[in-house]
Formats: C-alpha cells, structure tokens, sequence
C-alpha cells in the first residue's frame, strides 16, 4: 500500500482540526477556507505553499461531523470528495481514521467500531483523561499499534533539543512548563514534549496540586529528585512554554509553528500505517495520562 485513503470525524467545540488535518493532506479551497470559524487555521496555511506543502502518500476522502452542513463547508474548504451520514459508513471505504474530536468521554464509543474493524485510528489528544479508560480504549485493538494518540505539540521544531543545546543545559533538573485553557483537555500539551524532553526518570513519587481561579499548577517529583511544574493558565492568552534548567544553564522553548507540528504528527501515524515508522509506544501514553488523572484529583 502506497496511498492511503483516510475518513476524518467529528466536531468538538472550539476545535477546528477537520479543517486543518485535511488541508494538511488535501490542500485547500482559499474562497471557502478563508470563512473557517477559526481564524488562526487559513492563516498559517496561506502562510504556506501548496500543493508542495501537503503530505503525499495520504488523502482525506471521506469526512463526517455530527452536523451534515458543518461537514459541507469543511468538504469544499479542504477539498474531500465524500461526506457520509453515519460514520461507521467509512468502513470498507477508507485504510485508516482521523478521530479529530478533542473531547475525550467521546473517545471510546467512536473509536470503538473502526478498532473492531481493523482499522488504524489516529485519536486526538489526550486519548483519555484516566488510565482506566485509556486502557479500555487500547483493549480494543486488534493488534498492536492500531492506536494513535498524541498532542501534535510534541512534534513541534521549537521542542526539539539539539546535542549541542543538551551539552549547554548540562544535567537537568527542573521543568516549569505552561499551557493556557484547561488542565484536562490541554495540560497534555505540556506534559508530553515535557517526557519526551526529560527521558526516564524511573516512578514519579509525588503529585501535588495548586488552583488558584482559572490556574492549576501540578507539581510532579520523580524518584530520582528531578521535578516538573505544569501550568494550565485557563483564560490567559499566552503561547505554549517550557522552560528547562539544568547545571550548565536555561533554555525557554516557545512553541510557535502550528503548521510543522500537525503535519508531523500526522505524517507519523501514515508512516505508522504503512510500516515504514515503529508504533507508539502505549507504556508513555499511560504514563502522560496518568499526570493528567493525577493532576485533576491529587490534593
């Protein structure tokens, strides 16, 4: 297989990644594109240059939104040939989905038939916001790696250190890292580049929680002394932040290009697919979702 055909689902509020997955794999339509309710979607796609710019060996065929209008306009803004009433129609039609709902108590009743099917699905972050139902969802995989689920954050340029930025921060030894709205839906932003960045640091031993109005702090201790603050600043309107210290230094990581890291990330779950990229490994969602759990009731 060579060319994916992919069903795209779901609308969830303040969400606009129907629009922006499938031009990120169709291109788009600049006239119907520009009347996206989320501004900040044609502006950093007309930013770039397509066709060029598109990912090649996968297309978005097929979409579906609980409103057939809603699914209409998305169709012409991003160029997808098919729009069917029922989702659970794309099976038979497409190799994989795009699950692009962010409200997660969704997540396992509309993953569910397409897992049952075979099918690969890309569900949007977090997965879950208890490992519980993280794991019920991976229960229903048919084989191992048919899950998907990432904040696209983690893909992003500005979070990847290079040898000679680890050289300068030495050995870490603090995270303080921010993310604005809320904890459960966007604390995952943070915590998962934050991981990736830290490396294993054995059992985490201690969680403790700060709210103060719209902000919750979570504070997380590992086992070997290294500590992490995530910020969820609710309303505040600030970018996405990580800031690391080690024994040689600081670094302050701004995350700014959306465009780069949801191509990524989704060019990873087609390299995934098509078996040309190793499958995401379910031990590091559990253990993200496991500080978003924690940080919602620890006191």
């Amino acid at each position: 297989m060579t060319h994916l055909k992919l069903g795209i689902l779901g609308m969830s509020e303040c969400n606009g990644h129907p629009y922006s997955w499938s031009a990120i794999f169709n291109g788009y339509n600049p006239d119907y594109m520009k009347k996206c309710p989320f501004p900040v979607i044609p502006e950093y796609l007309f930013r770039q240059k397509f066709p060029e710019d598109k990912i090649k060996n996968a297309t978005v065929d097929y979409i579906w939104t609980q409103d057939k209008e809603i699914s209409e306009h998305i169709a012409k803004a991003a160029n997808i040939k098919h729009i069917v009433d029922n989702y659970i129609d794309m099976i038979g039609k497409v190799d994989a989905i795009l699950l692009a709902r962010d409200d997660p108590e969704f997540h396992y009743e509309m993953s569910k038939p397409f897992l049952e099917a075979g099918l690969p699905v890309y569900i949007d972050k977090p997965l879950s916001v208890d490992v519980a139902t993280a794991k019920k969802i991976y229960s229903l995989q048919r084989y191992k790696g048919q899950i998907f689920s990432c904040s696209a954050i983690t893909f992003a340029r500005e979070f990847q250190l290079t040898d000679r930025d680890l050289s300068e921060l030495g050995q870490l030894k603090y995270v303080d890292a921010c993310v604005m709205k809320s904890w459960e839906k966007y604390g995952i932003h943070i915590i998962e580049p934050v991981l990736k960045i830290i490396g294993e640091r054995g059992k985490s031993v201690k969680t403790s929680i700060s709210n103060s109005l719209d902000t919750k702090i979570v504070t997380v201790l590992w086992e070997d002394g290294f500590q992490a603050n995530f910020i969820s600043l609710g309303k505040s309107s600030i970018p996405i932040i990580i800031r690391l210290f080690g024994t040689g230094g600081y670094k302050n990581l701004i995350f700014q290009d959306t465009f780069y890291a949801f191509k990524s990330a989704l060019q990873n779950f087609v390299n995934i697919v098509l078996k040309q990229s190793p499958f995401q490994s379910e031990e590091f969602v559990l253990r993200t979702i496991e500080i978003i759990e924690r940080g919602m009731y620890c006191e």
